[in-house]
């Protein structure tokens, strides 16, 4: 966990920027007196009238569809208990910002200064139509249950209290897991429960629904056992869960038990209690800051333990970030009416089912570089994990629509696009390229020649599974199942290795035939073709493959040379070039050439444009094609700037079909207004196709925008080659690796 200071806490929340975390942006333009008088009068007349006739139609026209209330009369906040309507805002506002951050979701959160249940459910229900869901946080038990039922009851919106239900959510994802790990079933196991709240009945009622019978549940409270015959601190939620036992003390009911949920306080179980319990002993401590026994401890008592806790500096952290805010992602998408039972079973299937994914490398990254893999030290998934977004929300979602919850019908498939297009722009076009090369139904072969990598393996594995590309693995067979064995992975890739290749004679004979005049012999044609970039690009050559990937632990001539010496440039292609996609907030460049030409002459550059344009096309991009100088048309006369403006003279004469002009200073490509105002005969005002003057200048632009700016840079992609080849970045992550699969797939299938 990261250390910080009680100065460091109030320095966040009052210096930086704002005091507070949260504010209002607007959506739509505010510049003019017609933006004006359509946000306000008289513009705004018309939607009222629409959602006077029509109350459904506020979700078209005002933000209700994406806006939660996260309301709290602050009487249970996390670990401090009752401190008050307005000491709990930093928490509220909080828990917006994780709605925000995770699910793109607005929220204002309204604190209320009553302790009345009543009062609450009579200011909720009155402030309802402002909102498409209602979070209720940090009220204390019993009256949150009844405040939740009553509202449920009024309301047509969902309402949900996370204190209750997000915990329960995410430990019995969890509780899955680990019972799979261990050999045990849902119905066989005896559960334990320190903690007779909100949260503590939820997990209970919903470790039931997963299969826990409900007599072999038992609460304990700051009473002690929950039996049978006992009058003292009970509810009618507490009367649930009792059970006809001798057991008075938590030590008592631990006894053989197998699981422990910890929703109490800290320090309460002790390395004796973990000793009595059944074998493998599941152990949720969740209280916080401080769980009800430290992992160390615990381990230290049982090697045979697995533990999770609330905490962020120990493995398996149950997190309500983790629910919540794709929940509501769901249900508001399919403007649901309420969060039912079906609907919270559902959520907790889908993280449970995530949990033994293989997890990316900007996840694995984040929280420190170690490998994550399912087994005792992960059987949750991480908050910082983006594709939570993309399992839980569309599984609430579905089993909203399945179980009449939803008013409005969605297809899943496409929502999960459009989730991901939440994401960021990179998101959308990586789906453009993986949607474009799972058309081909996954039958293109793509070879890769560092199969035995594990980054490799781990994204051949996924473009099998999402059905991009039947994947071919060069390397020793050995090596690739030992590791296939050490990531736990049911997968059988279709692998080639050099010196057992059967076809090996067949491709050194071809590959003599084409290097014949270049110095090659006979006996070199044998070693070369053992050379996994060599043999790679052979195999497309020879029709035993469509595309050939390769650069991860290479050097980008070491795959670019011989891709040349085996498939020549395109035809009527003299040259061939590098290309990235720069993503940039929410606009699209293509930067080039920074991996090919070092210093290219003006009939390259002009050739390196015209495939970059042709590229651009191909992304269902419209190229404006601006070349790149020290110079703004001439403002600078010399060779270097006269090379550029003699490329575009001669783009311009042999595509009159493109948009393309400079010589020209980057601002000026693409700041619109610096091209209005000082240069209106340009025909290109916003460039998104940017043609650098030499490799030097563009390599250095790319880096630097993707490591100052937090441009996203996708590539390079390898234009103009006379097959589909393509080459990776040393260091690439399994998501990168997958992305440039599906660019080579298009490529294949382009042909």
């Amino acid at each position: 966990m990261a250390k910080f200071t009680r100065e460091d806490a109030l320095e966040y929340h009052r210096l930086k920027g704002k005091p507070g975390k949260i504010a209002i942006v607007p959506t739509k333009p505010m510049d003019t007196q017609r933006d004006l008088s359509l946000a306000y009068s008289p513009g705004v007349a018309e939607p009222v009238l629409e959602i006077e006739k029509n109350p459904s139609d506020a979700y078209e026209y005002t933000s209700k569809g994406n806006l939660v209330a996260v309301i709290s009369n602050g009487t249970a906040i996390l670990g401090l208990g009752d401190r008050g309507a307005l000491a709990s805002k930093p928490v509220m506002e909080g828990k917006g910002v994780l709605f925000k951050k995770f699910a793109d979701i607005d929220v204002f959160d309204i604190e209320l200064n009553s302790h009345d249940p009543d009062e609450i459910i009579k200011v909720v229900a009155a402030i309802s139509p402002t909102f498409g869901g209602i979070n209720l946080e940090d009220i204390k038990a019993p009256e949150c249950f009844y405040i939740e039922e009553e509202l449920k009851k009024m309301l047509d919106i969902p309402v949900f209290h996370d204190d209750q239900h997000g915990t329960a959510i995410i430990s019995s994802a969890g509780l899955a897991n680990a019972l799979e790990i261990v050999g045990k079933k849902h119905e066989e196991i005896r559960i334990v429960i320190s903690g007779a709240g909100a949260s503590a009945i939820s997990c209970a009622e919903l470790a039931i629904r997963w299969g826990v019978k409900r007599e072999n549940i038992m609460l304990c409270d700051s009473k002690g056992v929950v039996y049978k015959g006992r009058k003292e601190g009970m509810n009618k939620y507490k009367e649930r869960f009792l059970v006809d036992t001798d057991a008075r003390t938590l030590s008592d009911a631990l006894r053989g038990a197998d699981v422990f949920y910890g929703l109490s306080v800290a320090n309460v179980m002790t390395p004796e209690m973990v000793k009595s319990m059944a074998p493998d002993p599941i152990i949720f401590a969740m209280a916080n800051p401080d769980p009800e026994i430290r992992p160390e401890l615990a381990k230290e008592a049982r090697k045979d333990v697995i533990i999770a806790t609330g905490r962020s500096d120990y493995a398996n952290q149950v997190n309500n970030v983790l629910g919540f805010p794709f929940i509501f992602r769901g249900a508001l998408d399919v403007r649901a009416k309420q969060i039912n039972e079906d609907m919270k079973f559902a959520a907790s299937k889908a993280l449970s089912a995530l949990a033994k994914e293989d997890v990316p490398d900007s996840v694995i990254r984040a929280y420190g570089g170690e490998p994550i893999k399912f087994g005792r030290e992960y059987i949750i998934p991480t908050p910082l994990d983006p594709r939570v977004l993309l399992w839980e929300a569309p599984a609430v979602a579905e089993m909203a629509m399945k179980t009449g919850m939803a008013r409005k019908t969605i297809d899943i498939e496409e929502y999960k696009e459009q989730l991901a297009f939440r994401q960021g722009k990179g998101e959308r076009i990586r789906y453009f390229f993986q949607n474009k090369a799972q058309s081909s139904g996954g039958k293109k072969r793509v070879v890769f020649a560092e199969g035995e990598e594990q980054k490799i393996i781990r994204a051949a594995y996924q473009i099998q599974e999402e059905g991009i590309a039947t994947p071919v693995l060069i390397g020793r067979k050995s090596v690739i199942e030992n590791e296939l064995k050490s990531l736990s992975f049911d997968y059988k890739p279709e692998i080639v290795d050099p010196d057992t290749f059967e076809k090996l004679e067949a491709y050194a004979k071809s590959f003599y035939e084409l290097r014949q005049r270049k110095g090659m012999t006979v006996g070199d044609s044998l070693k070369k073709v053992r050379d996994v970039n060599v043999l790679g690009s052979m195999m497309v050559k020879m029709g035993d493959a469509d595309a050939f990937i390769s650069g991860l632990t290479y050097d980008y001539p070491e795959v670019i040379r011989p891709a040349l010496q085996v498939h020549h440039t395109a035809k009527g292609v003299a040259r061939a070039a590098g290309v990235y996609i720069m993503i940039v907030e929410d606009k699209v460049f293509l930067f080039t050439d920074a991996t090919v030409n070092i210093d290219p002459t003006a009939e390259d550059l002009a050739e390196i444009a015209i495939l970059a344009a042709d590229y651009a096309k191909k992304i269902e991009l419209d190229p404006h094609v601006a070349f790149l100088s020290f110079s703004n048309f001439g403002s600078t006369p010399h060779p270097l700037s006269d090379k550029v403006s003699k490329a575009v003279s001669i783009v311009k004469t042999r595509r009159p079909d493109l948009r393309v002009d400079g010589e020209m200073q980057a601002d000026t490509a693409v700041v619109p207004e610096i091209a209005e105002e000082r240069y209106p005969f340009s025909a290109v005002k916003d460039a998104n196709v940017l043609v650098f003057p030499s490799l030097e200048s563009a390599n250095i632009a790319y880096k630097l925008l993707a490591r100052l700016g937090n441009a996203k840079a996708i590539g390079p992609i390898l234009l103009g080659v006379g097959a589909p080849v393509h080459v990776l970045q040393t260091g690439d992550d399994v998501n990168a690796i997958v992305q440039i699969a599906s660019v080579a797939v298009m490529d294949a299938m382009g042909r």
